[in-house]
């Protein structure tokens, strides 16, 4: 689940490889005309649509627009367009509470009963206001709860009603154990904040934060306010973009709820700089990193600290920064106080790759190699289908899929099938998931599309083949359980559980690198398996096997790998089609 989740350093289980081309930096270019060339080509690629405001020693060096803010009314993102930022209030909120305790009206130590009188005291004593700014209080991340976009997200509730979503429910641990990203610890923030000062979160943050910095163009996200030049969020299906689904922005509140513009986040920036919000002292418990998070950084209030790798070097520079996803938008926010750099991206079009944006960025602020986004091979593919037909199509597609210049990627040919299928060319469409099952063998949504497909067409049996395939492959895909159901298959043999040997669980707990800045974090509660990906929240995997894992919230397998001397030495992440393995630290 992504929704106000992504942050420094982000990597998601969901579209987590990106594959880049590497240049060689050509140096008699400006950085300001690299800047152009690379973020172009992000979008020319289809691969971010958005505003973005670079700065160098604290000048602005580049900022531009790129796409669209609103796609049916042709209007085009600018700098001073306003977007959702998503968990980058995060910040904003944390400010707002250190401002408290410059007030003495707060304390980080004292629990949060002592603000809360009303919360459950049996789980309330226990959390302390730092707590809840580092992701350490146990609370349950309500973004995370079973069918809460469906149920919960399009409802408006008052603070104190939404509350009582999470409030009772069971720990994940102890308060201060360790961290865990939970949106309902900054939710709670925001309501302290309101019953301390009799104002609601918004005019605390007009306040106390936008006034002072000047931040004209930057608020509380109401659905019923007419905002000028606010941006659309889009989402990509097969069919192209898609307006986002709707939520009710009480629910994000402290943990999500702003808009922003490039141009005003670079005031924050500079304003950071400055005792003009708070004292130093306390400005330097705002930047303190406080917990492990995100594989080898850390957690401060509100903030990751930690390094940020530049360009396609092996080089980092230490950051300070924070990321936020949702519905329609994803942002991210990268502060290198040595130099003064800055970074600001915000895209409503959903899921663009902005770290690896960044890190090219990065590459080019400090005069070294990056890498350039690869052409799409789906979307190449598909303009010669829709032109030339499927035979053109596939001919095209073993042409270029293994080019250094293009990108191979199971999501998008699925993509493809799909909106063929349901264009009613269903038999391009089988042609089409073929391919994709003959690329990822090892995938189980490859057999899964190729079986609809083919019981579309009428050929029972060998749709009960793939779909019995996929469900093989991962024993949490309901969409093909419900389907040979529905066929009249036994599937008892398909879903027998799987009890792995405590101490064989005990040997997979650890920190496993799978790329530079990217840890993948197994933990144990009980007899229960958990897997963090750097920048996200812990999810639950479950046994096929002994040694192979699922995920049920995400297409994802987890194998981990044995040496010879019978040690855990590695895992390997499949995703997508994709493999990624890393060794345990």
């Amino acid at each position: 689940m992504k929704f106000y989740q992504r942050k420094m350093f982000k990597f998601t289980f969901i579209g987590m490889i990106v594959l880049i081309a590497s240049i060689n930096v050509c140096f008699s270019q400006t950085k300001t005309e690299q800047l152009d060339k690379l973020l172009n080509l992000y979008h020319e690629y289809g691969q971010f649509n958005g505003s973005v405001l670079i700065a160098e020693q604290g000048e602005v060096i580049y900022k531009k627009g790129f796409g669209m803010a609103n796609m049916e009314w042709d209007i085009p993102n600018e700098p001073n367009t306003k977007h959702r930022l998503g968990s980058i209030t995060k910040q904003f909120t944390a400010m707002l509470i250190l401002q408290l305790v410059a007030d003495d009206a707060i304390d980080l130590e004292a629990p949060i009963t002592s603000y809360l009188p009303d919360y459950p005291k049996e789980t309330g004593d226990q959390i302390t206001i730092h707590h809840l700014l580092t992701h350490t209080s146990g609370i349950p991340n309500y973004t995370a709860f079973p069918n809460f976009f469906k149920e919960q997200s399009r409802n408006p509730y008052t603070p104190d009603e939404f509350v009582e979503v999470f409030a009772h429910k069971k720990l994940d641990f102890a308060p201060g154990e360790r961290f865990s990203y939970s949106n309902s610890g900054y939710f709670l923030l925001g309501v302290i904040a309101e019953k301390l000062t009799g104002k609601t979160y918004e005019q605390l943050l007009h306040d106390n934060i936008f006034t002072p910095v000047g931040m004209n163009d930057t608020g509380y996200d109401n659905h019923e306010d007419i905002l000028k030049n606010r941006a659309t969020g889009y989402e990509k299906n097969e069919y192209g973009y898609v307006n986002s689904n709707y939520l009710d922005m009480s629910i994000p509140y402290a943990a999500g709820s702003m808009y922003s513009t490039v141009e005003d986040l670079y005031l924050w920036d500079q304003a950071l700089y400055t005792d003009k919000l708070l004292p130093q002292a306390l400005m330097d418990l705002y930047f303190k990193p406080y917990i492990p998070a995100f594989g080898d950084s850390h957690y401060a209030y509100g903030w990751g600290v930690g390094k940020e790798m530049i360009g396609n070097t092996e080089d980092s520079v230490e950051a300070i920064a924070h990321g936020g996803g949702i519905n329609g938008f994803n942002t991210n926010i990268s502060r290198v106080t040595s130099d003064k750099s800055l970074v600001v991206l915000l895209n409503n079009t959903g899921g663009a790759a902005l770290n690896e944006i960044t890190r090219a960025i990065r590459g080019i602020l400090y005069n070294t190699t990056y890498d350039l986004p690869k052409k799409s091979v789906a979307n190449e593919v598909l303009g010669v289908i829709q032109e030339k037909g499927i035979k053109a199509g596939i001919a095209h597609f073993y042409a270029i899929k293994d080019k250094d210049t293009h990108s191979l990627r199971e999501e998008e040919i699925n993509g493809i099938g799909y909106q063929l299928m349901r264009a009613g060319k269903t038999e391009e469409a089988l042609q089409v998931f073929k391919l994709n099952v003959d690329e990822f063998p090892k995938s189980f949504n490859v057999y899964d599309s190729y079986a609809e497909a083919l019981m579309n067409l009428g050929q029972k049996d060998a749709a009960i083949e793939n779909y019995r395939k996929s469900v093989e492959m991962n024993p949490a895909n309901q969409n093909g359980i419900d389907m040979l159901e529905k066929l009249g298959v036994d599937i008892s043999d398909l879903v027998e559980e799987v009890i792995v040997p405590d101490d064989l669980l005990k040997s997979y707990v650890g920190k496993y690198e799978l790329a530079p800045g990217f840890i993948l974090t197994v933990t144990k509660e009980g007899s229960q398996l958990k897997a963090q990906a750097t920048g996200q929240p812990a999810f639950d995997i479950y046994p096929k096997s002994n040694t192979v894992f699922y995920l049920k919230v995400v297409t994802a397998q987890v194998t981990f790998n044995t040496a010879k001397d019978g040690t855990i030495e590695s895992l390997t992440l499949l995703q997508g089609g994709q493999e990624m393995t890393g060794m345990k630290l």
